[in-house]
Formats: C-alpha cells, structure tokens, sequence
C-alpha cells in the first residue's frame, strides 16, 4: 500500500509540474505575441503555434480574452517592475526627485515600449487591454501628486506645474522627445525637469 501511494504521489506530482510547464509556456507565448504584434492581433492558433501545443490545450489554461490578457499582465509586470514610488518620495528637495523620477521612468519606458505601444493601440477596442492598463493610470497619477510637492509656485501657477509634470510623465511625451526627437533618455529628462521648473514661475 505504502508504495501504491508513494507511487500515485509521484505521479501527481508529475502531472502537476507537466501542467505548470504547459501554463507557463503558453503564458510566455501570449507575453511574446502581445509585445510583438498585439493583443488585438493575437489568435488561440498563435498561441497554440509558438508554445508547441494543440488550440484546445489553450482554451483548457486560458478560455477567455480575458484570462489570456491577465496571465500576460500579470507574468510582464512581474518582470517588469515600475520604479518605485518611495523612492521619489524619500529625496527631499523637489527638483532633485523629479530629475531622479524621469530618469528612470525614461529608462523603464524604453525597456517596455513596445508592449505599451501595441496595448495602448488595441485598449479602444478590448476593453479587457483597458482594464489590464489600469494600474499604470493609477501609477502615474501618484507619481504626479509625489512629484508635484514641495515646490513654491507663483501665485495662480500651480495648476501648471501640475499639468507639466503630468506632461513630463506621459508615455508619448518620452515618444515625442526620445523616438520622434531623437534625444537620448538622459537629455529628454533633463529637458522636461526644465520644462516642469519653468512652470511654476
């Protein structure tokens, strides 16, 4: 009996790692198509084809739109981490932390440009991609209340530093100054610190 079930254990076991291998390949494959081409572009035979499976395997792990873009959400971010929001909000002086905060929001930027390109292409039609890009709405907004103290704007000027520093941290201003530009990171950061300083004078 004791080697029955050691025996139906392992093979359990076995099942299970053959499964998590399975998800894993298809969540990588659903990652590659969204960065590549897109989640509006991105077909069960797709998937199927690059993660070396029949369609029916990726309807079994992911049967929804939904599921798929989740799983891809969730593995990207993952190893994608955004910058990290304390750390802006521990340097003092608001200068210092707004040259500091796009310097590595630029790089980050340019690390994951082309799935934000294609995800915030396809958001207007899958609401699923709008819901997925949510979080970064809601990063980008408490970097700009983060970024936008500590600073002694001229009477009646707040309202554009704020704006300016919303601008600053916008995915297509880094486009416009870095793609369409051709500034590199380090220099569109230095001029959109400008920018943000000038704003409140």
């Amino acid at each position: 009996m004791a080697v029955e079930k050691a025996t139906r254990t392992y093979r359990m076991s076995r099942r299970a790692d053959a499964m998590e291998d399975t998800r894993r390949r298809l969540t990588e494959a659903i990652v590659r198509l969204h960065e590549s081409i897109g989640p509006a572009r991105t077909t069960i035979a797709g998937i199927a084809e690059l993660a070396g499976v029949q369609r029916h395997t990726v309807y079994r792990y992911f049967p929804t739109e939904d599921d798929q873009i989740a799983a891809c959400s969730a593995h990207f971010w993952a190893d994608h981490p955004w910058p990290s929001l304390d750390s802006w909000a521990a340097v003092a002086d608001p200068a210092d932390r707004l040259a500091r905060a796009l310097r590595e929001l630029y790089r980050f930027y340019a690390d994951v440009e082309p799935m934000l390109v294609n995800c915030l292409r396809d958001a207007a039609e899958m609401p699923a991609v709008q819901r997925a890009l949510a979080s970064m709405g809601e990063f980008l907004d408490s970097a700009a209340k983060i970024l936008s103290t500590g600073w002694a704007p001229e009477r009646g000027r707040r309202k554009f530093l704020v704006a300016a520093v919303r601008h600053a941290l916008a995915f297509g201003t880094w486009r416009s100054l870095v793609r369409d530009g051709g500034l590199s990171g380090t220099d569109a950061a230095r001029l959109m610190s400008s920018f943000v300083e000038a704003a409140q004078n």
